[in-house]
């Protein structure tokens, strides 16, 4: 790598006209390579490092991912100027798994994106299919880790005491989908599960605002970004008890073991049948966003970029 960089503006178009920006700090948010390849004052991303705390789900291990993983990420920690992280759980963890200077790391917490409007719904909601007048919600994309299933067999211990309980899934078919179409099938449930595919980042408010309640058993951390769209939006929210996940929403959620059908579905009927709690979530979400939003966001990057030009950073 060394070698690499201290060669590649020779004989690589777009490092030359990089470089000769002369930029003082160039920022990279999305684990781009660029961060190292090119000899550049950078500051990096790590947004997890589930391939080393979750190695037994494929999307993140398998056919060479991990050691594609591995070196990326220690590349990045040699050579990226400061590095941005989503929380100190998050920040423990890379000083746990590599060589890197405790000072380089800064924590930033995500914020829900702009596209989660407070004011106004999408007007593009053409293509949105009938939605049940009231389900509870999970936006992912159907990755094993993203965990679905438990949900769908939460829903099949509370048929029988909650008939009309319906869940509604958005996102893209990954490698957990067939998997749970067959568990659907198996537990004859589909008349209570609706999959909406895949729904655009502007019409995304829509279900929010519709939903009874959001529900995320991910086994993915440190943080995630749907409990805070979730809560932007006043929705009730439950996610898993993992990692940073109390880090980021503290008492503006529920939290529940993702590994257990029976405790998510004691939740998951607590969401469903309890309108005081969920009045008293709505309120504790719209608080929660209210105290770490994008005016902070910007103001606590502009602290570590401060930091990172600053003459006595090494």
């Amino acid at each position: 790598m060394t070698l690499w960089r201290s060669t590649c503006r020779r004989f690589i178009s777009p490092a030359r006209i990089l470089l000769a920006q002369q930029c003082d700090l160039w920022i990279f948010p999305a684990q781009d390579i660029f961060t190292y390849l090119l000899p550049l004052p950078a500051l990096g991303a790590i947004h997890d490092l589930m391939h080393r705390y979750e190695p037994q789900f494929p999307e993140v291990s398998a056919k060479g991912e991990y050691g594609k993983r591995e070196r990326h990420y220690r590349n990045l920690c040699q050579w990226a100027k400061g590095i941005v992280v989503d929380s100190e759980v998050g920040r423990k963890q890379v000083l746990e798994s590599y060589t890197v200077s405790p000072p380089h790391l800064h924590v930033l917490p995500f914020v829900a994106p702009r596209n989660i409007s407070k004011d106004k719904e999408s007007s593009l909601l053409d293509n949105i299919p009938t939605l049940p007048e009231k389900f509870i919600f999970y936006p992912a994309q159907f990755w094993q880790h993203k965990n679905h299933k438990v949900l769908i067999l939460a829903l099949a211990l509370l048929r029988e005491r909650i008939p009309d309980l319906h869940l509604v899934f958005t996102g893209a078919k990954k490698n957990g989908y067939n998997e749970l179409q067959n568990r659907i099938r198996d537990l004859k449930i589909g008349r209570q599960v609706t999959f909406s595919g895949y729904v655009s980042d502007r019409d995304m408010t829509y279900f929010y605002r519709r939903a009874r309640a959001m529900m995320m058993p991910t086994f993915f951390g440190p943080t995630n970004i749907p409990p805070l769209e979730a809560m932007a939006q006043g929705c009730p929210t439950a996610v898993s008890d993992i990692y940073g996940m109390r880090e980021q929403l503290g008492s503006a959620a529920l939290y529940f073991n993702p590994s257990s059908a029976e405790g998510v579905a004691q939740v998951m009927e607590q969401l469903w049948c309890d309108d005081k709690l969920c009045g008293e979530l709505s309120r504790q979400g719209l608080l929660h966003s209210s105290q770490w939003n994008q005016e902070h966001f910007n103001q606590k990057l502009l602290s570590i970029l401060n930091k990172v030009l600053s003459p006595g950073y090494q």
